[in-house]
């Protein structure tokens, strides 16, 4: 007798996608936290170390393949860039924004991938997911509401790294024939840990910090200053996205995507909430409307393309 398909254990999936939504914003908590006190770059060297670390010794556990080199290396480089500087964007943003309005602003990725499947992998997009875009940039608005006076244009950076993210998950798309998922994990922590250390020996002495400005301060700080103080929180960076990723990975092959991707909308309240709790930011009635718009647009998207067989607007992040 053949091997009974192994069923789709949804709870127990749920479960494990909020908790992995609870620790992403956990991490952009601590991100946002420590942003004062060290370098950007300085804590994505730490965290890098810290998550290649515990994903290796975790496939290792479990005796998962291990494999290092790319098939397409010249995308893969590409894409390393892109999430790099994507996320870097995200995390300086926070010095000028809300946690929560942040990560509503980056999940405009839905329709921007929408968008870039259409033009780069030639996928049909109907007169429906065409008006879900349109509808969640007004919600992208609303969430702004732009004072074009007195605008602060570093609250665009969600919408670069949704941007940078955006592209990266095509060439994912491009790549993933080939390449696996734990492949294609390695090559960016090894990326990110050389593009640290490059930026090390440009910018780690601080010779550049000449502005007051907290995103300068943060690009620009000098590295190891307050390093032994802060250490242990760049280092829970690190283990908290690696238990988010894991938390992730494991929701998404013990039940059915379909039913556990829409809750990874569930950011958007972990996230406010975080704010709330640890920095007192209260989100306006403009911004709770903006989410909901998002949030709906997001959700309709995935329900077309679920109903079309089309997956490329759900691809998970590594962040």
């Amino acid at each position: 007798m053949g091997r009974m398909p192994r069923q789709n254990n949804n709870p127990k999936g749920i479960l494990y996608i909020l908790l992995a939504m609870m620790v992403f914003s956990v991490q952009d908590g601590i991100m946002k936290h420590i942003y004062n006190f060290v370098s950007l770059y300085e804590v994505y060297l730490v965290r890098t170390v810290i998550s290649f670390v515990l994903i290796l010794t975790f496939l290792i556990l479990t005796k998962k393949p291990i494999v290092f080199k790319s098939k397409y290396p010249v995308l893969t480089f590409f894409r390393v860039i892109l999430f790099f500087f994507g996320f870097s964007s995200f995390y300086i943003s926070l010095t000028v924004l809300p946690l929560g309005t942040a990560t509503a602003l980056f999940f405009v990725t839905p329709f921007l991938i929408t968008i870039f499947a259409h033009f780069f992998l030639k996928e049909e997009i109907g007169i429906r997911r065409w008006t879900a875009v349109v509808v969640g940039f007004i919600g992208v608005y609303v969430t702004l509401n732009p004072d074009f006076s007195n605008f602060n244009y570093l609250s665009l950076l969600p919408i670069l790294c949704a941007f940078c993210y955006s592209l990266s998950m095509i060439i994912i798309k491009k790549t993933s024939d080939k390449d696996s998922v734990h492949t294609q994990t390695f090559t960016f922590y090894i990326g990110a840990m050389i593009l640290s250390i490059i930026f090390y020996f440009i910018i780690g002495d601080g010779q550049y910090n000449n502005s007051d400005h907290p995103a300068s301060q943060f690009i620009f700080r000098e590295w190891f200053v307050d390093f032994n103080a802060n250490i242990l929180l760049m280092v829970a960076t690190g283990i908290t996205a690696t238990l988010a990723f894991l938390f992730l990975f494991t929701a998404y092959s013990i039940a059915s995507p379909a039913v556990v991707s829409p809750f990874e909308y569930s950011i958007l309240f972990w996230s406010p909430l975080v704010g709330w709790l640890f920095f007192e930011e209260i989100p306006s009635l403009n911004t709770a409307i903006g989410i909901l718009i998002i949030v709906s647009s997001g959700i309709y998207i995935f329900i077309r393309e679920k109903a079309q067989n089309q997956s490329i607007a759900t691809e998970k992040p590594l962040r």
